[in-house]
């Protein structure tokens, strides 16, 4: 059975959704048996490597609210990610472009590591305040996570994996996918948003038992 998971690492309901995932498939029978395979999409692919503006100035610009309202939601998500498990700085988080951060998954995918590079791309935004739009920062984060240095490197200088990462993106929109994080198992179920972990056991064991 396989699982294609869309997400942005600057979506903080992606992260949120990522781990609700893992604990419905921790749920599910047949979990070894599961192929999960991250995409690539943008929440704004025209976004600057650094806005002028914190998380909640930007969210209070975007939406027309005060910052008190932008503060009070920020706060929200930050709740609904502790009760998950992670931790949520949004007084600190540094806003930014994540198509570099894309491609380098990419990459880490070539050697096996996309899952344990999205994962690290996520707590360095959400939880360690770091910039995921530099590429020094994505440089020290990828060896950290075991990819090779001069070959990461490199990849960062250029333009590698450009095409694949709009490659995904285009096969989401013609998969309707307007927002993420967005799941489809079997190409037969999507399921849209960080739903709770049962919703996604119960939708595992419907898809399996179809499949059988």
């Amino acid at each position: 059975m396989k699982v294609e998971i869309w997400s942005d690492f600057l979506c903080p309901f992606c992260y949120i959704g990522k781990r609700q995932f893992e604990q419905g498939l921790a749920q599910f029978a047949h979990q070894d048996e599961v192929e999960i395979e991250f995409k690539s999409f943008e929440l704004d692919p025209n976004a600057p490597y650094k806005p002028e503006g914190d998380m909640h100035e930007l969210l209070a610009s975007k939406y027309s609210m005060s910052i008190e309202k932008a503060k009070a939601i920020n706060a929200d998500l930050t709740e609904k990610a502790a009760a998950v498990g992670l931790t949520y700085h949004f007084d600190t988080m540094i806003p930014t472009n994540s198509f570099d951060a894309h491609r380098l998954t990419h990459f880490a995918g070539t050697l096996g590591l996309r899952e344990k590079m999205s994962e690290r791309l996520f707590r360095a935004y959400f939880t360690d305040s770091k910039h995921i739009g530099d590429k020094k920062v994505l440089l020290e984060l990828a060896i950290e996570v075991g990819l090779p240095e001069d070959a990461t490197a490199a990849l960062l200088a250029g333009e590698a994996f450009s095409a694949e990462v709009r490659a995904e993106e285009q096969e989401g929109s013609r998969l309707g996918i307007q927002g993420v994080p967005f799941f489809v198992i079997n190409r037969k179920y999507g399921v849209s948003g960080a739903q709770s972990s049962d919703v996604f056991a119960d939708v595992l064991a419907k898809a399996w038992e179809e499949s059988q």
